[in-house]
Order: C-alpha cells, then sequence, then structure tokens
C-alpha cells in the first residue's frame, strides 16, 4: 500500500486526552501530529491577584499523579522571589516528599500503562492474569510510595501540607519508623521490577537526542541544581526564558516548547539518567548494569528500566532521609515578602517543570509562568514518530498503530497538565 494513514483518535494509557495521526505517502511520512486536544484549564490565569500562599495549592490541582512537583517549583520560585532559603532537615523532608511521588507514578506508569504495549496485551486487567505476581507487587510497591505522600504531604492526593518556607505541620520520627521496614522490601522490590524489564523485546530505536534536566553538586536531581544538557547547556535556573521558548502549534491546544536556535530537546527519566548516572547510588547504577543499560542509553523504549532504577533510588533515598530524620524546631522558616520576581524548576517523575512568579505589594501574585514536562516532550515525541515509522512502513494498520502510541508512552505524556495555558488575544471595537 502506497498512500496509508494513521488515526489515533483518543489514546489510551495516558493521563489526560490526546490523539495520533501519521500520514505516509510513497514510504515516506509526510504528516505527524500529537493532537492535544483536551481544553486550556488558564491555571496562569487563575493565579493573577492571589496571594503567594496560595500557589502551592493551586498549582497542585494541574495534576493528581505529580502534585508534588508542582507545588515543589512553586514554593521554590517564591522562595527565590523572597531570598530566602530552606535547609537541613526540612529540606530533606521535600526530598522524601519527592520520593513518594517517584515511586507512585513511576511504578504506575511501568506496570500499569507502558509494560502491556511490551508484553502484548490491552491493558493491565488483562497481563495480571497471566502476570498476577508482578501486578500485585505493583500495587504493594505502589502504596509504599503514597503511603509517603500522605504522612509529609497530609494527604496522597493533592498534599496540603506544603508551604512557602517549609511545611504546616512536621511528621514525628515516630511516624516516618513506620515505613522503614516496608521501604526495605521496596528496594527488593523495585530492584525485581529493573530485573523484570530488562527481560521485555524492546525495538531497535536510538536517535541523537539533547537532553536537558537538572544538575546537582551532590545529588540525583530532585528540587535543586543548574539546567545542562548533553550539548553544553549549563545555566542557572532564572536563565531558562533565555534558552527556551514556547511555539503554538495549529494542531495543539498546548505549547510546544523548543530550544532557541537548537529545537526539539529531551526531559524525563531517560534525560536524568544520561546525565546524572554518576549521582545514583551503587546499588542502584549496578541494578541499571544487570538489565543491560550503560552509564548513557539512546533509546526511548528502554526509559522503562530507566524509571524502574529510578524507583530503586527513590527507595532508598526515602530510607536514608527517614533514618537520619530528626524533627525540626519549626515546621517553616520566617518569611519576609517582598516585591520581586522568583523562578523554581523540579524534576517531575516526567521532567522538568519550570515556574516564574512576579510578586506585586503585599505578596500579590502579578504573573505566573508554568512549563510542564509533557509540553517540552511534545516535539520530539512527533520527531520520533517521524523516524520511528519508515522502517516498520509494511507492518498491519494494527500492528503500526500499536507501535506508534507505544512510543508515544515511552514519555508517559501527562496531557492534563500541558493544557493549562493558552494566550488570548481579544479584540474589541
Amino acid at each position: 500500500m502506497k498512500n496509508k494513514t494513521l488515526k489515533v483518535d483518543y489514546l489510551a494509557r495516558v493521563e489526560g486526552e490526546g490523539a495520533l495521526l501519521v500520514k505516509i505517502k510513497d514510504k515516506t511520512v509526510t504528516e505527524v501530529k500529537f493532537r492535544i486536544f483536551e481544553p486550556p484549564r488558564f491555571f496562569e490565569a487563575f493565579l493573577r491577584g492571589r496571594d503567594y500562599s496560595e500557589a502551592p495549592d493551586i498549582t497542585a490541582r494541574i495534576c493528581g499523579i505529580c502534585p508534588v512537583a508542582y507545588q515543589m517549583s512553586s514554593v521554590h520560585a517564591m522562595e527565590n522571589a523572597f531570598g530566602i532559603k530552606v535547609d537541613g532537615q526540612l529540606r530533606a523532608l521535600r526530598r522524601l516528599l519527592y520520593c513518594g511521588e517517584w515511586i507512585e507514578s513511576h511504578v504506575l506508569h511501568v506496570y500499569m500503562l507502558h509494560a502491556p504495549d511490551f508484553l502484548g496485551y490491552e491493558d493491565v486487567i488483562r497481563m495480571a492474569k497471566d502476570h498476577g505476581d508482578a501486578v500485585k507487587r505493583a500495587l504493594k510497591l505502589k502504596k509504599v510510595g503514597n503511603d509517603i505522600v500522605n504522612i509529609v504531604g497530609g494527604r496522597e492526593i493533592h498534599p496540603i501540607n506544603v508551604r512557602v518556607g517549609g511545611f504546616y505541620k512536621l511528621p514525628t520520627k515516630q511516624e516516618l519508623q513506620v515505613l522503614v521496614e516496608r521501604l526495605q522490601w521496596a528496594i527488593d522490590a523495585s530492584i525485581e521490577t529493573v530485573k523484570l524489564m530488562g527481560t521485555l523485546p524492546f525495538p531497535d530505536f536510538e536517535r541523537e537526542y539533547e537532553y536537558v534536566a537538572l544538575r546537582h553538586d551532590h545529588e540525583y536531581p530532585f528540587n535543586e541544581g543548574r539546567l545542562v544538557s548533553n550539548k553544553g547547556l549549563d545555566i542557572a535556573i532564572q536563565d531558562y526564558e533565555n534558552n527556551f521558548v514556547e511555539e503554538h502549534v495549529e494542531h495543539s491546544n498546548a505549547l510546544h516548547s523548543v530550544m532557541k536556535q537548537r529545537g526539539a530537546y529531551f526531559v524525563g527519566p531517560l534525560a536524568r539518567y544520561n546525565l546524572n548516572f554518576d549521582r545514583l547510588t551503587p546499588i542502584a547504577q549496578q541494578a541499571a548494569r544487570e538489565a543491560g543499560l550503560g552509564s548513557t542509553c539512546n533509546n526511548p523504549f528502554k526509559s522503562i528500566i530507566v524509571r524502574s532504577v529510578e524507583t530503586v533510588y527513590a527507595c532508598e533515598e526515602a530510607l536514608r532521609i527517614i533514618q537520619e530524620y530528626e524533627k525540626p524546631d519549626q515546621p517553616a522558616v520566617k518569611i519576609e515578602q517582598r516585591p520581586g520576581v522568583g523562578y523554581g524548576c523540579t524534576e517531575a517523575p516526567r521532567g522538568i517543570l519550570y515556574h516564574r512568579y512576579r510578586i506585586g505589594e503585599n505578596g500579590v501574585i502579578l504573573d505566573a509562568k508554568i512549563v510542564p514536562p509533557t509540553s517540552q516532550n511534545q516535539k520530539t515525541i512527533e520527531e520520533d514518530l517521524r523516524q520511528f515509522v519508515p522502517p516498520r512502513i509494511d507492518l498491519s494498520q494494527e500492528q503500526l498503530t500499536w507501535q506508534c502510541e507505544q512510543a508515544i508512552r515511552n514519555y508517559d505524556p501527562c496531557i492534563s497538565c500541558a493544557t493549562h495555558f493558552l494566550k488570548l488575544d481579544i479584540q474589541r471595537e
């Protein structure tokens, strides 16, 4: 068949509503559209006129899977505007909260959303009939992450305990100690997850990407660091908008983010791994090697292994923080609000999440900008499909469609996150 059109009206096993269109003519891909038609949600507009202290709770509502990332990026930006720094045990608790989110999000994606692609099942329910023990392990492992978020954040979904400067209430050492034995089990379970994912059949597909992630002096990145890439980028967070720009595309209600003069780039687990392998623990590094990974990986399909490796790290880091925890005297540092601009960027499970706020008198938010990971990966997803489809042009329509959806799920796109912004131009006469 010379001409072929792949059309997926609703992508399954992703968060939010999106679609896919691929047009092929004479064995050449002529058009690729990763459509995001879920309506814009205007969170940046909601924030204008609100008090700075409301930002963590408002932005958490952008996503039910990664609310911690939105809270952390917002509080870092506000603290940057006010010239304050949170460190010590309060900073450690923030990393612990991030560990919980990474565990629950990564396990959800690895087992429930992506593994069925590799094993030939339509969904995890069908997969569970043949792989019941693995699915049970996933549910138990995910619950560990949820419980960390619940204890530190105040509840599992849309945590309410995070504030600018720290927390509203601090957990006791005893409350965290109940997680120790379960985290020891979780480390072993996550290592088994890496082993299992390393046995999956992976398409032979690699491209040269520009990976972008945070890099910290001595930690695998969650909250802080400089923005770096494998092609020379090395900037402070406040320089983000001097190097990246968002563009409108006709087929999407979400913006495409690109690097100025360089184009598409890649954020998320694969980017973090390639730029920070040396910051992983020895156990996580060993698990990666035994699953067939080196210190770098350029096959996006193997991101399912990398997510599993990051889960090992998150379980280890959570255990370390809990074992070293001593309850601080105060739940938050003192804040002296002032007018200014603040910048924050943290590593959501799916990649860097950038926030910028302009604060006016009396702590009122005058302007907000939020750039989520999915909008940053959209252009790279489309370019992947342009390269992925031609060698597989002779597959049946059903097989090719399945594999294209699988390629999109490599990025675990959170479509709802990506649709909160739209420029509105109203002209009146």
